[in-house]
């Protein structure tokens, strides 16, 4: 006879996390539906080691991994500090930092029956920017096997990129 409330085969909200303003506001969209559904939250963040996997691959160095591995482990903490003020998030939360193209390896950590991945919307790229680098989160939608949702980008952040292109402070001060 199986155990029930194992956790095992519970769904789990798995999350996506970089210390941007979009994955922090995935984050508390997170929790908040944890909340709501009694379900733990598992924040991930993907890494990978100086040079991408293929240039590790080809030169191996085992000190370079580690760093890596350790400056992901201190950006998650970061990240969750900035998200919750150091404080208890007030539902179970499970933290990792795992190493892996990111896409990939969110729709690999979100793969019990029940779990909901959650993203936050990345910010506005241009064709070339897209052709380089996919969207984390068109990816995820088209590989998960679980329902994933996105997050909308905080009214922060598309103030701040609107300044970064050089005609937000024109939006900005009609909006005051």
């Amino acid at each position: 006879m199986a155990e029930t409330g194992t956790g095992a085969d519970e769904g789990r909200i798995v999350v996506g996390v970089s210390g941007s303003l979009g994955s922090l506001a995935a984050l508390h969209h997170a929790v908040a539906e944890a909340r709501c559904t009694d379900a733990e939250v598992l924040a991930v963040l993907c890494w990978t080691p100086p040079g991408e996997d293929l240039g590790y691959r080809r030169t191996p160095c085992p000190p370079a991994l580690t760093a890596g591995r350790d400056a992901a482990v201190a950006r998650l903490r970061q990240a969750l500090d900035e998200a919750f003020a150091g404080r208890y998030a007030g539902v179970r939360l499970r933290c990792q930092a795992v190493r892996g193209e990111t896409g990939h390896t969110l729709v690999r950590c979100a793969d019990r029956p029940g779990d909901l991945l959650v993203l936050g919307a990345g910010r506005e790229r241009g064709r070339l920017s897209r052709l380089i680098r996919p969207s984390v989160t068109a990816y995820c939608v088209r590989h998960a096997t679980c329902p994933v949702l996105t997050v909308p980008r905080p009214p922060l952040q598309r103030d701040l990129e609107a300044l970064e292109r050089g005609h937000g402070l024109h939006t900005l001060a009609a909006g005051l």
